[in-house]
């Protein structure tokens, strides 16, 4: 007697375009030439029904029946085919900032200028009442600034936190994979819950430390919110740059208010003799250059050709942010003077 062969169909058969989901069934048949033939015949009599299978439709496959699905393609062995995400594309200023060497060097240089100038040109001088506020007075201008002596008020160096001492590397890289226009609600978010994800700039929490340690005050003066005080003293601490108290040495933007800093520097200045500021944009200094009533180019001259000059590395130390802020206005003939603009000869004639 000739054994029996059991055939167990497990696997799908393609009909008319469409995928069938084949139902398991066991064919016993003998081996000979009247068994392939049957074959055969059964396979010419499934190619027939083929041709007018239907979705939902039992066809007889010739080894048992199957149920024709609406598929176009088998599924990928793990599951539907997964498209590999794209790759984030850091912005360029975003790569200077937060990832160039360049970037940290220059800010560990600003540093080192700051405690040059603490330590040698405050430190030494033995009458500190003599010694100048470096803000602005109230009746200041920029093109006449003045400035108030510091009598006896204690000595203080204020900093702005943003990009001066804390770089934001947690919202910026979200930024980076997710772009998109600024959000004053998203920031917000960020100000209450990223606390940890902050790094003191390059050469500020040695700095800071050392300043300290002279007896002279480090003071945070931020556009932040006030209602986020909490959560910006623990980035502030947390990022090795010590302790800041709200209202003396943290100073935050109230609800509602606008971003200028010129009351709160002049509230501290009651207070402190501040010897030199840190920041990022000139309105670390003075909102006086963020009026709007100077060009772009006005506006650059009114830092390297008035008396202002004099003060930058002299109680006025500026970080890099190609990121964001009040520097990145101007057009073609803003930035570039038209006497200097220059266009390639081999260019030209094309």
């Amino acid at each position: 007697m000739r054994p029996a062969i059991a055939a167990l169909m497990a696997g799908s058969v393609l009909l008319s375009g469409c995928v069938v989901a084949a139902i398991p069934v066991v064919a016993a048949a003998g081996i000979g030439k009247t068994a392939i033939g049957g074959q055969d015949s059964k396979k010419r009599k499934s190619r027939n029904t083929q041709k007018s299978s239907k979705p939902g439709q039992v066809i007889d496959t010739g080894n048992g029946t199957a149920v024709v699905t609406d598929l176009k393609a088998l599924p990928a062995p793990n599951g539907p085919a997964q498209t590999a995400p794209k790759p984030v594309v850091v912005p360029p200023e975003m790569q200077y900032l937060y990832g160039s060497g360049e970037a940290a060097a220059i800010s560990i240089q600003a540093y080192r200028a700051l405690w040059n100038f603490v330590k040698l040109e405050i430190g030494y001088r033995r009458d500190k009442s003599q010694i100048n506020s470096v803000v602005l007075s109230r009746d200041a201008t920029l093109t006449s600034p003045k400035f108030d002596p510091c009598g006896k008020r204690k000595l203080a160096v204020v900093l702005d936190v943003d990009e001066t001492a804390l770089l934001n590397l947690g919202f910026e890289a979200d930024a980076a994979a997710r772009p998109s226009a600024y959000d004053p609600a998203k920031w917000s978010r960020w100000e209450q819950t990223g606390a940890d994800k902050v790094v003191a700039v390059p050469g500020a929490a040695e700095t800071l430390a050392a300043i300290r340690g002279e007896g002279i005050t480090v003071i945070f003066n931020s556009n932040r919110a006030t209602s986020s005080a909490a959560q910006t003293a623990a980035a502030i601490e947390g990022a090795g740059l010590g302790s800041a108290v709200l209202g003396d040495t943290l100073w935050l933007r109230d609800e509602g208010a606008p971003s200028g800093k010129d009351e709160r520097r002049w509230k501290i200045s009651e207070t402190y003799c501040v010897v030199a500021m840190v920041g990022d944009q000139l309105g670390d200094f003075s909102d006086l250059f963020n009026t709007g009533e100077y060009s772009v180019s006005m506006r650059r001259n009114m830092t390297s050709e008035s008396l202002l000059a004099t003060l930058w590395g002299a109680g006025w130390f500026l970080l890099p942010n190609p990121v964001y802020g009040s520097a990145l206005h101007g057009g073609l003939d803003d930035v570039f003077p038209k006497d200097k603009q220059w266009a390639d000869p081999a260019e030209e004639k094309k």
